[in-house]
């Protein structure tokens, strides 16, 4: 069995994966990459 990845993505990486995702010059291959470091974020829900 395989064990649970519990790493998370740091505030200042998700930041920067933002930026990305919004630049429309941005390379695919950059927006796939923020993608999955936006993925791995820590999630923010109502409590």
């Amino acid at each position: 069995m395989a064990r649970r990845n519990t790493r998370q993505t740091g505030a200042k990486a998700v930041k920067a994966a933002g930026k990305v995702l919004s630049n429309p010059k941005s390379s695919k291959t950059a927006k796939t990459a923020a993608a999955s470091a936006l993925s791995q974020s820590p999630k923010r829900g109502k409590k």
